[in-house]
């Protein structure tokens, strides 16, 4: 039996509520079919669809009376998605690593500060940290400074043996030592081996998602694992730097005693007169400073660490180079502050 079908006019279904007038009953098919009853002739009905225009064919069948209605096609977005904003000149730009690097520098050692006169340090961990980076330095940063020290006597020794001023040996060295040798030798050795482990141990908890699960069991991870690092290090490093100063200064006398025979006496006494109390507490100072730079610099790297096991790897190499820029950048900063107006320390040596 062969069938008949008919082609009726489209119909556009434009808003959520329209009305429409058809003679018959009609029964949709395709893609989202809804059930839209017509019951009376030239009856307009009200019915729900949905935001999206859809374009249908009407087609009469003779088999069941029923008119079939499919889904041709549709011209607006299925999930009635809002139009897309226009693209304007910075939509795709992002700010390049070492400048996120920076500001995160900032944000983490004011939160540190913050979160420090707030009393809300893990005290614990603190006093980890400040094992490790006090008691656990202290070999590699004394046999430094006094292969440091003897090699700065060879210098001064020679020089001022030709002019005759073998009474200002100690005092300079001991104001070298003190006031620039020191501080930034110890800081340079903190910073290669604290520093690096800080930022390498940040950044892999960084890409193994330890800090978030830090944050779902209530723990702020700035208290737990920032905090307690910038404090350690802070602490430490001065009495790293007084120690320091004291093997690098025992070193120059005992060379220049045992080789070219000026007396430690000699020495000594001219470091006694030409170093006063302020230039201990610039040392301890420039120490402090240092320490805050390293493990803030160090931590902000590991903590903003992307990229598996290789941004770990890139990571620590970037935080140790910044941190010895920014300790030789604090260090002429601090050194023009303190010392711009001295130049006197060494007459009572001559």
């Amino acid at each position: 039996m062969r069938t008949a079908y008919q082609l009726h006019p489209i119909y556009y279904f434009q808003s959520r509520r329209s009305s429409t007038k058809y003679h018959g009953s009609v029964k949709l098919g395709g893609w989202c079919s809804r059930q839209i009853g017509f019951t009376r002739r030239d009856q307009s009905i009200r019915y729900l669809t949905p935001i999206r225009k859809t374009r249908l064919f009407v087609i009469s069948s003779t088999n069941d009376g029923y008119a079939y209605a499919p889904l041709l096609e549709e011209e607006h977005n299925m999930n009635n998605a809002p139009p897309s904003e226009p693209e304007t000149f910075f939509s795709g730009w992002s700010p390049p690593m070492f400048l996120w690097r920076g500001l995160s520098v900032i944000v983490l050692a004011g939160q540190v500060i913050i979160r420090t006169l707030k009393g809300k340090v893990h005290w614990r961990n603190t006093l980890q940290q400040l094992e490790r980076v006090g008691p656990k330095s202290v070999g590699v940063c004394l046999l430094t400074s006094a292969f440091v020290g003897m090699a700065f006597t060879i210098q001064f020794v020679r020089e001022f043996t030709r002019l005759g001023l073998n009474r200002s040996i100690g005092g300079v060295l001991a104001l070298a030592f003190s006031r620039e040798l020191g501080p930034v030798v110890t800081s340079i050795v903190v910073a290669g081996r604290i520093g690096s482990a800080f930022a390498a141990e940040l950044g892999t908890m960084q890409v193994s998602e330890q800090t978030d699960t830090l944050r779902v069991l209530g723990s702020n991870p700035v208290d737990y694992l920032v905090t307690p690092r910038v404090i350690a290090t802070s602490l430490a490093l001065p009495f790293l730097t007084l120690m320091c100063f004291t093997i690098g200064m025992a070193s120059s006398a005992l060379l220049a005693d045992s080789v070219y025979g000026i007396s430690i006496n000699i020495i000594l006494d001219s470091a006694q007169r030409a170093l006063r109390s302020w230039d201990i507490i610039s040392a301890m100072i420039k120490s402090q400073v240092f320490g805050m730079v390293i493990s803030i610099v160090s931590c902000a790297w590991g903590v903003t660490t992307m990229g598996g096991a290789k941004g770990v790897g890139e990571s620590t190499t970037s935080a140790v180079v910044i941190s010895l820029v920014g300790i030789f950048m604090a260090d002429f900063a601090l050194s023009y502050c303190f010392f711009q107006w001295a130049g006197d320390s060494l007459k009572n040596c001559v």
